[in-house]
């Protein structure tokens, strides 16, 4: 569970937020509320006292120049999970943790560089994960791109913008 005053880097998914409607609507427990449609790239990032103009020079630096075009195409599942693979955004996920070594991304839960994705449902029951894999299924391909990536924070009322990092030119 996230701590209160933990950051995170993001790329925020507006075009896929019609895949957390749909899940909701087989399961709302499995959508957690208030958060938008996002890939991480890097969770949890720092302490939000930590994150300062240094530490954001640091993150700027490591991003690419210029748009991401993505396209979600696939579903993946396991147990109660439910997530869209967002492979484009691999290699700026891996200099955004490249660039901040000491910050293990899921805790090193799943080792030092986990594929990005899209959660689109946690926790869900078997019988809801199927039916949210399909509904998932049916609403891909989702063709978009990335433009900038947000830094968030946890607060005690949920998850607050703390700044955009646009990918300039």
């Amino acid at each position: 569970m996230a701590r209160i005053g933990t950051t995170a880097v993001l790329a925020v998914l507006p075009d896929a937020e019609p895949l957390l409607r749909s899940a909701a609507e087989a399961d709302a427990q499995a959508v957690r509320p208030g958060v938008p449609a996002h890939a991480a790239l890097l969770y949890p990032w720092l302490a939000v006292d930590e994150v300062g103009e240094r530490e954001l020079h640091r993150l700027r630096a490591a991003l690419p120049a210029g748009r991401i075009p993505i396209r979600m195409a696939a579903v993946e599942r396991t147990g109660g999970f439910v997530g869209v693979p967002v492979p484009e955004l691999g290699p700026v996920a891996k200099a955004v943790r490249t660039a901040f070594p000491a910050q293990a991304p899921y805790g090193g839960r799943y080792g030092p560089n986990p594929p990005v994705h899209v959660t689109v449902a946690l926790d869900a029951s078997p019988e809801a994960a199927a039916d949210i894999a399909r509904r998932t299924a049916a609403s891909l391909p989702i063709t978009t791109e990335v433009n900038s990536l947000q830094v968030v924070a946890l607060t005690p009322t949920g998850w607050r913008h703390l700044t955009e990092l646009p990918l300039a030119r």
